[in-house]
């Protein structure tokens, strides 16, 4: 929708939508709801649902060389399936995924199965994971949003033919071997949007090259300030906050650039991003009046002022609820709806109420196995199957989807907080034992002590103590403990920076995180020598009697966890967002 086309919108008045356009929408609504049915209907009949999905993926790829490999023409039944197929983390099905990036399809797929890129996400330790996307991947990735956004719209039925607001990333950040993109879902599935819905997104997909993390806020909000839109759509809720604060801090530019149909040149555009943006730019006087009147009678730019906001969709579990708090602030009583538990690997839940992290297990999209919290990491745990799962148990998931994973240890522990039929009602708790999530980075300890020791050396640091642990602000961050002796401040602050990039380098969402300025530079705290020496004999005492078992943990994952900790603070001085871009 453009600028011309959302004047009258956020005046107030009614936008006129062409016969045809309702016409097709009544059409595809009708579809979305046929979607959202067979799903309710598969979660009411979850056990016989999810035996159709394994075996609909076994036979799918059982030509291909893991197929092979693990026997899948000998599968009949869930039992032959857990005897053939272990348990794996990413490390075991890397082998294939990198023959697969190198062209071998048949390594992991069979002769009908076409990959259309890899999804690129943070792995556990130094290296990213690369899911393969392929189109069976694809279309149930989409029936997932689907069922999500129809009864989204159902609950808040004022949304309908109006703009919408989604941020995505590139799907081509880099190219495998085969010279297939590797990058973000989301960026695929905005390219594969079809033209009705791609109309009511105001953000042209180009903006998602815009890398400086200042300018592309702006660029998104330049685009959809002047529409009236319907919701926001992003996994943290921290985007739409710095969307928010963007326009506010802002707002005397953007007006200026509304009335004048430009987008500034004070902020960092690629040049062969701008003309593509600049093109669907056109001056727009009457709103950027009424936008004039809204700054002067109020002060400030807030969604609030300039929206007819009907929810709010993003992650509301775990820590992101923490952001939450300011949300009044910017969208006023605005509900919010949870996007649903989900990842580079696939949709997992589906919400279908606002103000709740909880969601029905997707049990037409995966196949899902469940170890119950306080077996996870034992060399032999109990693994329960959907409908096996108890009210209020708390489980880490396994998943097997279509691309090409089985039996995958994704390291999420959920609790469960009701059913819907035979399908488990779920909620996202945070991610494994040892590893930690403030914005979506997902950083775990291995990466942590993978940076640190990359850095360490030349600093003249190695054998030092520490913890890593996470801090709330705005934007929240980790905060360095360290035992350093008589280093100099000076040379530990810098080691400070060193050891940021470093873990920037290991996980690509923390780095991702760095350049949105969704997390702060590295905050170091200096303890004294044998501080946390003693603080591990005091804890080993108190949680685990066998003491030759206790090992220190360098990444805390609970906020608060270091609030015993004495604190000598030291300034750091870390590159801003705009310069990590």
């Amino acid at each position: 929708m453009g600028s011309s086309a959302s004047q009258s919108a956020i005046a107030g008045d009614a936008v006129r939508q062409p016969v045809l356009d309702r016409l097709t929408v009544i059409a595809a609504r009708c579809h979305a709801q046929r979607v959202l049915n067979r799903f309710l209907a598969a979660a009411n009949r979850a056990i016989d649902t999810q035996q159709r999905v394994l075996t609909a993926k076994i036979l799918r790829n059982a030509d291909s060389a893991f197929g092979r490999d693990h026997h899948f023409a000998g599968i009949r039944s869930y039992g032959d399936f857990v005897c053939r197929v272990p348990i794996s983390p990413y490390d075991y099905l890397q082998p294939y995924v990198e023959r697969v990036k190198r062209g071998e399809c048949s390594a992991m797929f069979g002769r009908n199965q076409k990959v259309l890129m890899f999804a690129k996400t943070s792995g556990t330790t130094d290296m990213p994971k690369y899911v393969p996307v392929t189109t069976s991947f694809l279309n149930e990735y989409r029936q997932g949003w689907n069922a999500f956004g129809i009864k989204a719209l159902v609950d808040h039925p004022g949304c309908f033919l109006r703009p919408i607001v989604q941020v995505i990333s590139p799907m081509d950040e880099e190219h495998a071997e085969c010279g297939l993109p590797c990058g973000a879902i989301t960026g695929l599935m905005a390219q594969n949007q079809k033209r009705l819905v791609r109309k009511y997104y105001v953000v042209p997909r180009e903006a998602a090259y815009v890398s400086d993390a200042t300018a592309r806020y702006y660029a998104v909000m330049r685009f959809a300030l002047p529409a009236n839109v319907a919701f926001l759509i992003t996994a943290s809720p921290a985007t739409q906050l710095k969307l928010a604060r963007t326009a506010d801090r802002h707002a005397s530019l953007l007006i200026r650039d509304i009335h004048d149909g430009s987008l500034t040149r004070e902020i960092d555009v690629p040049p062969a991003v701008r003309p593509a943006l600049e093109a669907r730019l056109r001056p727009d006087p009457a709103t950027a009046a009424h936008l004039e009147t809204i700054l002067s009678r109020t002060g400030r730019l807030l969604p609030k002022h300039y929206w007819r906001l009907g929810f709010l969709a993003n992650w509301t579990g775990g820590t992101m609820s923490l952001y939450l708090r300011d949300f009044p602030e910017y969208f006023g009583d605005v509900p919010v709806r949870d996007i649903g538990l989900l990842a580079s690997e696939g949709r997992m839940t589906i919400p279908i109420e606002d103000g709740t992290a909880a969601g029905i297990l997707d049990v037409v999209g995966n196949f899902y196995e469940f170890i119950p919290a306080e077996e996870y990491g034992s060399t032999r745990p109990t693994v329960l199957r959907a409908h096996e799962l108890a009210l209020g148990g708390e489980y880490f998931i396994l998943l097997t989807n279509s691309a090409g994973f089985y039996r995958y240890d994704i390291g999420d522990r959920v609790i469960v907080r009701g059913f819907f039929g035979q399908a488990p009602v779920i909620e996202f708790l945070h991610k494994g034992l040892h590893a930690m999530s403030l914005t979506g980075e997902k950083l775990t300890e291995r990466q942590v002590v993978i940076a640190f020791e990359r850095t360490a050396g030349a600093f003249q640091l190695d054998g030092c103590n520490f913890v890593l642990a996470p801090h709330w602000g705005d934007p929240p961050r980790y905060r360095l403990h360290l035992e350093a002796g008589d280093a100099d401040e000076e040379s530990l602050c810098r080691f400070a920076v060193s050891l940021d990039e470093a873990i920037g380098a290991v996980n690509v969402e923390y780095a991702s995180k760095r350049r949105s300025d969704r997390l702060a530079t590295l905050e170091l705290n200096l303890l004294p020598p044998g501080w946390l020496s003693e603080r591990d004999i005091s804890e080993s005492a108190r949680h685990r009697p066998a003491n030759e078992q206790f090992k220190h943990q360098f990444l805390l994952n609970t906020l608060g966890g270091d609030r015993m900790f004495p604190t000598r603070l030291v300034r750091v001085e870390g590159p801003t967002a705009a310069a990590q871009a």
